[in-house]
């Protein structure tokens, strides 16, 4: 029986697929978190065209430096969100920085407002995604279909205590967005790549 700390079979076999330069590891990673990479870098970044080019910086860096994941510092999809995170950053601070420097309006507050606010609503959507199907399922119909705890229960087809836990549990979830440090980053796993 694996131990509590062990890292997940999936994750380090990636990581030594990815460490021997197989290929199809690569196609494989990119099949089961582009979607994860893509979405993190629109949130962070307003732009298609960007959130394109850094997915694509995202599996280029993660397939140049594969040692720079550790499977014991935490899962392979929370290193690979807070790399595409801390990459979108770096850019939305580099675009900012030089539209600014152009004559732009704002100022270097107002672009550290703009990086903070990318940066919870990127981890929010990432707890969104990464949080339990039941609990995901009371939040999307609590808020999305503006369902009052009883008609969730009812669409869920649970108690209304149940749907009130699963509510509950999910806010406390995403009240961890906010927690993201002094440089608006969320907690780092692994090696820097």
């Amino acid at each position: 029986m694996p131990t509590k700390d062990a890292p997940p079979r999936w994750d380090r076999r990636m990581q030594q697929r990815l460490a021997h330069g197989e290929a199809a590891a690569l196609g494989e990673l990119y099949d089961r978190f582009a979607t994860l990479v893509r979405g993190l870098a629109h949130r962070v970044l307003g732009d298609e065209p960007a959130a394109d080019s850094l997915t694509r910086e995202v599996f280029l860096r993660i397939w140049e430096n594969p040692e720079a994941y550790d499977p014991k510092q935490g899962p392979l999809r929370s290193w690979v969100a807070a790399l595409t995170h801390r990459l979108a950053v770096q850019r939305l601070r580099a675009t900012e920085t030089a539209a600014l420097a152009r004559g732009g309006t704002g100022t270097s507050e107002d672009l550290e407002r703009k990086v903070h606010r990318a940066s919870v609503a990127a981890r929010a959507d990432y707890i969104v995604q990464a949080m339990p199907a039941p609990l995901r399922a009371a939040l999307e119909l609590a808020y999305f279909e503006r369902r009052d705890y009883r008609q969730t229960a009812t669409d869920l087809g649970v108690t209304a205590d149940e749907a009130r836990r699963r509510l509950r549990l999910g806010l406390q979830l995403l009240s961890t967005a906010h927690d993201t440090g002094s440089s608006g980053a969320p907690p780092e796993h692994g090696g820097a790549v």
